[in-house]
């Protein structure tokens, strides 16, 4: 159960949606639940949220041109020049605060083949909460 509490944490993070899985994974891993596990619930469900994002952005074109739209036809131009400029590569930093859950929202727009999205972004991801693991684990000693 804490395995999935964490999963769907993660889950939500990756999502436009308010969440912060990073806290729950410190608190779970001094508790003394397994890091590999953790890690791994951690890494699927904040990379399958972004998956979401990428979905969401493969369906912008349908709906641009709706009233409700939250984004001009300019916006969007700006952000497919922005994600031109750096490439695929950028969906490493899906995970950043701010701009990661935006950058993986564009790579969906962008229509990166999703083997590759999946990839890059599981990496960047993957390796985050290696880090934030790393710290955790040092800090306690």
């Amino acid at each position: 159960m804490v395995y999935l509490t964490l999963f769907t944490t993660a889950f939500l993070a990756a999502t436009l949606l308010p969440a912060f899985s990073e806290g729950l994974f410190a608190a779970l891993i001094l508790q003394g639940y397994g890091l590999f596990w953790l890690w791994l619930a951690a890494t699927t469900g904040n990379t399958l949220g972004s998956v979401v994002n990428g979905i969401i952005g493969r369906q912008v074109d349908r709906f641009k041109d709706r009233r409700w739209f939250p984004a001009s036809e300019q916006q969007l131009e700006r952000a497919r020049a922005r994600f031109n400029r750096y490439g695929q590569w950028s969906l490493l930093f899906g995970w950043l605060p701010v701009i990661g859950d935006p950058l993986t929202l564009i790579g969906g727009v962008m229509r990166v083949p999703w083997f590759n999205f999946v990839v890059l972004v599981a990496i960047g991801k993957g390796a985050r909460y290696a880090v934030v693991a790393w710290l955790v684990v040092s800090a306690s000693g």
